[in-house]
């Protein structure tokens, strides 16, 4: 690797971590494997960057690549809880004080339907609050955009339930 190839490389990440994290905080909740996650995402980036095709926009690529690694990264850790025997979250998650206004309190929901997702579905999500256009999602999750929009239409519709369910 020259230094050149690496600097580039670098300034790529930088400029470009912000889909990264966001990524990441979307498939982990637990703060050291977001930070195994990240690492996984830029090890790929790295490997993977002599088959970028330019045709697609680099932050598509980013994030094809970021969420292939997180969805595998999630289905291993999930098995791997899922054969561990683990004291209840709720004896460390201190109940937390009445979000200050209805919009947190709607954020909040949002988030925990979110993350209740399937991965595919999840991702879906990530890039449709991005406000990525239909080709942008068919482009970064192989897909058609007529299946995107089926299965956007689909989450909408659960996620609308879910609300009115909660607000009644």
């Amino acid at each position: 690797m020259t230094s050149t190839e690496k600097d580039t490389f670098e300034l790529l990440i930088e400029s470009n971590k912000g889909i990264i994290y966001k990524v990441a905080n979307a498939y982990c909740k637990d703060e050291e494997d977001r930070k195994d996650l990240v690492q996984e995402i830029v090890i790929q980036l790295w490997k993977s960057l002599d088959r970028y095709d330019d045709s697609f926009k680099i932050s598509t690529w980013i994030y094809r690549i970021a969420l292939n690694v997180a969805i595998s990264f999630f289905r291993k850790d999930s098995k791997r809880k899922a054969t561990q025997t683990s004291i209840s979250e709720g004896i460390f998650n201190l109940k937390e004080e009445e979000p200050s206004s209805e919009l947190e309190s709607n954020l909040n929901l949002l988030q925990q339907f979110i993350s209740e997702l399937k991965e595919l579905d999840r991702a879906l999500m990530l890039l449709y609050l991005e406000q990525k256009t239909h080709k942008e999602m068919a482009d970064i999750l192989g897909l058609s955009e007529s299946n995107i929009a089926t299965k956007i239409s689909r989450i909408r519709e659960k996620l609308r339930v879910r609300f009115s369910q909660h607000n009644h």
